[in-house]
């Protein structure tokens, strides 16, 4: 319902915008009411005395920080109080921290909220987010009585002074690029920048500066006051959702830097999964995590079969919490029909990213950004007629949940005002499918999309130029370079598919990818609206040791440091009850 309310409202403000302000304020009150966040009074009543003996019980046991921080998160409170109860319940000592409005920008706000963007530079989220995003989520929190920290206990009157007079006298390339005690707090505050204008960069943008000015404050405010937070408290390990942006990133610089375990979390794809990561966000840990944690398992028939079945959802986004295509259009002739390809010659593939998602340094990438890799290859296939270049650009460019500002397609027309005849473009809006496009082609580029993961496992060759998750698994094409880019690109086409040897192994790590690493919680069953997942329990008991697999593994990891894999080839896949 929140969804489609928001999609409402948002037509409502283009075709009135003085309704701009009570229409983002009437919907920041309906989240925020009480139903929206998992109410755990009613589950702690029914407990009796358990839950405070389990508290008690848990007072001397290892030190955990749920470091929420974004209350408006629903998301983030929801799988993080489940979290801090479960680990309460398995004997550790947990204290919670959210931001209480004392930060002057955070993920939570984005350009779309703004139609005057003067008003975001001049007071941030003050004026309407944050009174509805820290009193909820207290609220759910202070149900379960467990000690709750705010940012503003550990930041002074000085804080806010220095941060203030550092974003006033920095320019744009000192505040994104500014290190405190060698934590990188510009690169997150400009990541925090481009994710709120939903843009790759802000040089066109007139009030660029200004907002990084307020996400370069929060940043550095995070930092102050998480290094007093961890010297008060000394913890042991702190979990947080993403692990990027403000305050997140920071968050997770901190305690690195302070020799404190950092554990990750981010919804996967499949219904009712999550990926939990050690030391890092998801989108670092996925490309280094060590080949022996998968390349040993020998698929049965069974789970091979239950692999094709998920790959082939995935199509449709059947079995998957989010999707970007209802109808994908995979007959082949209706594609060449809005494609207009030459069955004569050879055809690569591109599959693009959102631009400005997780604009972080990633010491692997071949290019500075996205933008340079996709214009890069167009140059290269336009002095090569003999062989067709067929992009496809991402779907959540305008689907997803912060539509992208900065589009591939309008990029690529202002440094190729007459396209070449050998290059095909296909938007973010068609449904074509991308699956049934990239079948068509020799082999495929890509950059960060996970995408390739799926490829591999048709036997679809892939090279990766980018921060994708199929990197450095010996099964793909990695570009070290922009020179090395085009070594491998001149070995284009290759006539052939993946030998079956390299399919097998590619058919492992996505089993690995999608049916381990993808940790089921039975609890938190899918719904409508953002987030997709609703908490569902009888009992607070529900949450202790020995009644969920999932869970298990997921308190055993962030207590114990063990992997965050579920053994799926051992146990049947979790149920998508509540689908």
């Amino acid at each position: 319902m929140i969804a489609e309310l928001r999609q409402w409202l948002r037509r409502a403000v283009r075709r009135h915008p003085l309704l701009e302000r009570q229409a983002r304020l009437f919907l920041l009150r309906q989240r925020a009411k009480r139903h929206a966040y998992p109410d755990w009074q009613p589950l702690v009543e029914s407990a009796g005395a358990a839950w405070p003996a389990a508290r008690a019980a848990a007072t001397n046991g290892p030190r955990v920080l749920v470091a929420t921080s974004v209350g408006a998160y629903i998301g983030g409170v929801t799988v993080e109080s489940m979290i801090a109860t479960a680990l309460t319940l398995r004997g550790a000592a947990v204290d919670v921290l959210l931001c209480d409005g004392v930060l002057p920008a955070c993920l939570q706000c984005e350009v779309g909220w703004y139609r005057r963007q003067e008003s975001f530079v001049r007071d941030g989220p003050a004026r309407d987010f944050c009174a509805y995003c820290h009193p909820p989520a207290a609220r759910a929190y202070g149900a379960l009585d467990l000690p709750l920290l705010a940012y503003s206990q550990f930041l002074v009157s000085a804080d806010h002074e220095e941060a203030a007079s550092l974003a006033a006298r920095l320019s744009t390339a000192e505040l994104s690029t500014y290190r405190d005690d060698d934590i990188a707090v510009g690169e997150h505050a400009l990541a925090g920048t481009l994710r709120f204008f939903a843009r790759a960069t802000i040089d066109d943008e007139p009030n660029g500066h200004a907002v990084l000015a307020r996400y370069f404050q929060a940043a550095l405010l995070t930092t102050r006051a998480l290094r007093r937070t961890l010297a008060a408290k000394h913890y042991d390990v702190a979990v947080f959702h993403h692990g990027i942006y403000v305050p997140q990133g920071l968050v997770g610089e901190v305690c690195r830097r302070a020799g404190v375990r950092v554990v990750n979390w981010n919804p996967a794809y499949r219904k009712q999964t999550f990926i939990f990561s050690h030391d890092d966000t998801y989108h670092h840990t996925l490309m280094n995590e060590p080949t022996d944690r998968w390349d040993g398992i020998q698929l049965d028939a069974a789970q091979d079969a239950a692999l094709t079945d998920y790959l082939q959802s995935r199509r449709f986004g059947t079995q998957d919490w989010i999707w970007f295509h209802e109808r994908p259009e995979e007959d082949r002739q209706k594609i060449l029909a809005e494609v207009p390809l030459d069955p004569a010659k050879p055809c690569i593939g591109l599959l693009t990213n959102v631009m400005w998602d997780a604009q972080l340094h990633y010491p692997a990438n071949a290019f500075a950004n996205m933008l340079d890799w996709v214009l890069a290859s167009i140059r290269h296939f336009a002095a090569r007629p003999d062989v067709q270049l067929l992009v496809r650009v991402h779907p959540a460019e305008i689907r997803g949940t912060v539509p992208s500002r900065q589009l591939i397609v309008d990029e690529v027309r202002s440094a190729f005002p007459v396209l070449p005849p050998n290059i095909f473009i296909v938007g973010p809006e068609s449904q074509v499918s991308t699956y049934s496009a990239m079948e068509m082609c020799d082999a495929v580029l890509i950059y960060g999309t996970k995408t390739g993961v799926e490829l591999t496992s048709m036997g679809i060759p892939v090279v990766v130029a980018g921060e994708a998750w199929i990197r450095n698994k010996g099964l793909t094409l990695d570009a070290r370079s922009p020179e090395n880019y085009e070594q491998l690109l001149g070995q284009l086409p290759l006539g052939r598919r993946m030998d079956p040897a390299q399919v097998r192994r590619a058919r492992q790590y996505a089993y690995h990818f999608f049916f381990r690493r993808m940790v089921p919680v039975d609890c938190l069953v899918p719904a409508q609206g953002n987030p997709p997942f609703r908490l569902v329990l009888s009992a607070l008991s529900e949450l202790g040791t020995g009644h969920s697999r999932g869970l298990d593994i997921l308190c055993d990891g962030i207590l114990s440091g063990s992997d965050f894999i579920y053994p799926a080839e051992q146990f049947p896949v979790a149920s998508t009850r509540g689908a």
